[in-house]
């Protein structure tokens, strides 16, 4: 994760725009006293909502709740797919 402030970010701009694509980086601008903004990449960001759609769906929900109670609990997963 890099920071840096809104100064060093405008003299910067491609460096820091190159590390956030290139590298994967978060940065976090800080715009003073508990204001900033975070800058992530594309892919990044795609794969969050993907992840947030995942999880928005019920039944993705159901099934994540099972697979978390079964490894909480040692279940074999093979049960279930000899059982399917």
């Amino acid at each position: 994760m890099l920071t840096t402030s809104i100064s060093d970010f405008r003299k910067n701009i491609k460096k820091y725009l190159d590390n956030v694509i290139d590298n994967f980086e978060t940065l976090i601008i800080n715009r003073g006293k508990d204001s900033g903004v975070v800058v992530i990449s594309l892919d990044e960001y795609n794969s969050l909502n993907a992840t947030q759609h995942e999880l928005s769906s019920r039944i993705n929900e159901i099934r994540l709740d099972s697979a978390i109670d079964k490894l909480k609990n040692n279940s074999s997963f093979e049960k279930d797919l000899i059982d399917s």
